[in-house]
């Protein structure tokens, strides 16, 4: 059996937060909730907060919901914390509920992007909001971190904002917009925040409260991992690295030098800045172009290029964003810095991640697990997938393009010890009210990670590799799935539990690495349907995507049903795939449907790729390069599908069953060459025939014919963009334990 994965390597530098000296307040003692009111203050003794929070969502006093973590991880340093949900942002008033905070406003807009949370792919104004009372739509603004901000500015204009949340951690440098399609500026400008924290945030949370409360001036935080905030000039000592040096984007011709201040650029032209008429000359800055000797990490800073040149340059833009990803692992990554304007936008290197007994200390914090009271019977969409769930770990290694799992949380693996899970099963099954004796789903971002991690510290610490499955598993990765069996029995033996769902998303490329692993899943934890995400079964996508090939789906396949025939059991994988995702041909989206029909598949809900921003998938998307690979001029290209037209008929192959499509699909395959794939026979993918009003059908052969069409075989299949906090609708998946 391998060695359990320990991220305490990590975390040697790093102080951890149970060993802070508790702030003045703590002898106020755990709030049954956090306050949403004065009358709540008052009834806990309190005069005024010291933090709060701000949100986008519901308060849900539960460790799946962020700023319920946030909450309580400052509650246990001894702050006095409130939080106001889902205000009205219309003006000031409603963020000067609970008064002037002692310390700083945080702010998120939840735990979703409240972009996402507001459109579909198709740009389309969703009607409902999982994340608010009665799954009503439109509790919070367009680009609610932003807003959010202002409004707290608005109210207490000196009191520092600190900004968080997965919207923060998605923005942190100069994005792609989906939704206006243009670039925009890193979130740190146009909210205009002290802080922002990007990430997992409790270590630097903890941090920055105890130096503010401390009497430091929130300027001069600067050194907390996980952070990005706005400075005019590089300190003295700092290394700058041109980041052609980390990654060359090609020749540039015809361009502005993208590595020039303002300054540098106007004298260029023979021409002066005005803001430097007359003061001091321009501090020099040091640039590496090729460094060749061992650079002090710590103090070095990688510049990408201005936000002016990556606005636009789509090269350039999908240059910088393939440094950052390349600068990620908390082991080695070096600061980052962004001119916008004259002004730069830096970012600290990624947060060390929580070791095991940091994370047993945020999961065990005294969580009501219900919503707030003030919500009287108002269902929580979001609160009702989850409330019998539990988190065992978070962070992932695949690397999928599309997702922003890795961005916001982390390639390495962080988990809770064996005790901690099984004392919140207890905890549900003593505690929660209307629990049936079915345990939800024991998970994270993903269902089979936990305890995985690299055989090597050193190695681990050292890696720059975007995935530690693709293309295939690395040879230092473990995955051995003994403790996450272990849990299983465990949590499915004891007393008052019936069953022990598993309702996360399964990496079954290394589920099949361990045959034990799937008897167990599927034998005791499948609840008749197991969800999976090949999401493509053609080479070209899953190239982009960086996901396995179909033949990983089709081993575990044969094992699902190997042990589910041997447990006497009728269960289905229900295969979740994506459509319209850059590198994806017309030809790749009908082999998915042949492939759809030859398995007896018809999907039921389809979702095409949504471009959030900073992902990899949406620099392709935006640039039209690899960004896998080195990004030059001249360098591999991707197909994108844009427009609405083809976006329908990449969405209508995966329901290539459906009578409303067939108009389309039938010009599609002529267009293609394939109209040998239109008729009535058991090999064709669309029939000759179509609907009529009256439910009876029109075919060139008969008219009016009442002939039924042609049925795919018995199965059943939901598909859904897996890369972001998903929307809680029907069977989709439960949202992100992100923050």
């Amino acid at each position: 059996m391998n060695a359990p994965v320990d991220v305490s390597f990590f975390a040697r530098a790093a102080k951890p937060i149970t060993s802070y000296r508790k702030y003045w307040a703590h002898r106020f003692g755990p709030a049954p909730f956090l306050p949403m009111n004065r009358q709540e203050m008052e009834a806990l003794g309190w005069d005024s907060c010291d933090v709060v929070l701000v949100t986008g969502d519901a308060y849900v006093d539960h460790p799946s919901f962020g700023m319920a973590v946030i909450g309580r991880t400052l509650e246990a340093q001894g702050f006095r914390v409130g939080i106001i949900a889902q205000p009205d942002w219309h003006s000031a008033e409603p963020f000067k509920a609970l008064g002037k905070p002692n310390l700083f406003w945080g702010v998120t807009a939840g735990n979703m992007d409240s972009m996402i949370n507001r459109y579909t792919a198709d740009r389309k104004i969703r009607s409902d909001d999982a994340y608010t009372p009665g799954d009503v739509g439109g509790k919070r603004p367009d680009r609610a971190a932003i807003v959010y901000s202002q409004r707290c500015r608005e109210a207490f204009k000196d009191v520092p904002i600190v900004l968080g949340g997965i919207e923060g951690s998605l923005r942190r440098i100069a994005h792609f917009d989906y939704w206006s399609e243009k670039v925009r500026h890193s979130i740190v400008l146009d909210a205009k925040c002290d802080l922002l924290l990007y990430g997992n945030a409790e270590r630097a949370i903890v941090e920055i409260a105890h130096r503010l409360a401390g009497g430091e001036p929130v300027a001069q935080i600067t050194d907390v991992r996980g952070t990005a905030f706005v400075r005019r000039e590089t300190p003295d000592g700092w290394l700058q690295i041109d980041s052609t040096s980390v990654d060359a984007p090609g020749r540039v011709e015809d361009h502005v030098n993208p590595y020039l201040t303002i300054a540098d650029q106007a004298k260029a032209q023979g021409q002066s800045c005005a803001k430097e008429e007359g003061g001091e000359p321009p501090k020099t800055v040091q640039f590496v172009a090729n460094p060749r000797v061992k650079l002090n990490r710590d103090r070095t800073v990688i510049r990408l290029p201005s936000y002016e040149a990556v606005k636009s340059d789509p090269v350039l833009y999908a240059h910088a964003n393939r440094v950052l990803h390349l600068e990620t692992n908390p082991g080695n990554a070096r600061a980052l810095v962004q001119a916008h304007g004259e002004r730069d936008v830096w970012l600290t290197p990624p947060p060390i991640p929580l070791t095991t007994a940091e994370m047993d200390h945020v999961f065990g914090l005294p969580y009501a697990r219900a919503p707030h009271p003030a919500y009287g019977q108002e269902k929580i969409p979001a609160w009702e997938m989850i409330r019998f769930s539990v988190n065992i770990m978070r962070g992932c290694f695949g690397g999928c393009t599309f997702c922003s799992i890795t961005e916001h949380e982390g390639r390495i693996i962080q988990s809770r010890s064996e005790e901690s899970i099984i004392q919140e099963v207890e905890d549900i099954r003593d505690k929660v009210a209307g629990f049936t004796g079915v345990i939800s789903d024991l998970g994270g971002p993903t269902a089979n990670m936990y305890r995985l991690g690299c055989r090597s510290p050193e190695i681990e610490a050292a890696c720059r590799k975007p995935s530690c499955v693709y293309p295939g598993i690395c040879q230092n990765l473990t995955t051995d799935h003994g403790p996450l069996i272990k849990i299983y029995q465990r949590a499915r033996s004891l007393k008052g539990i019936k069953k022990v769902l598993i309702g996360s998303g399964l990496r079954y490329d290394l589920a099949v690495q361990s045959p034990e692993y799937v008897k167990e899943l599927v034998q005791h934890h499948v609840g008749g349907y197991l969800k999976i995400a090949p999401e493509h079964t053609e080479a070209g996508p899953l190239s982009k995507m960086m996901k396995p090939g179909i033949g990983s789906y089709d081993k575990f396949k044969q094992l699902f049903e190997k042990f589910s025939a041997e447990a006497g059991k009728e269960q289905y994988l229900i295969p979740y795939f994506i459509a319209a995702h850059p590198g994806t041909s017309d030809e790749d989206m009908l082999n998915l449907a042949l492939w759809l029909k030859r398995n007896g598949f018809r999907a039921d809900q389809v979702q095409a790729f949504y471009p959030s921003p900073m992902a990899t998938a949406t620099a392709m998307y935006h640039s039209g390069k690899n960004t896998l690979r080195k990004v030059t001029r001249d360098s591999e290209g991707v197909d994108i599908v844009r427009g609405e037209r083809r976006r329908r008929l990449h969405k209508g192959f995966l329901r290539y069953h459906d009578p409303n499509n067939w108009p389309m699909l039938r010009d599609a395959l002529k267009a293609m060459g394939r109209a040998d794939l239109i008729g009535n026979g058991k090999h064709h993918l669309v029939p000759t025939y179509q609907p009529l009003t009256d439910g009876s059908y029109a075919s060139p052969r008969r008219k009016n014919s009442t002939a039924a069409p042609a049925k795919p075989a018995r199965g059943r299949i939901l598909t859904q963009h897996t890369g972001l906090p998903p929307r809680v609708t029907g069977a989709a998946k439960p949202p992100r334990k992100s923050r």
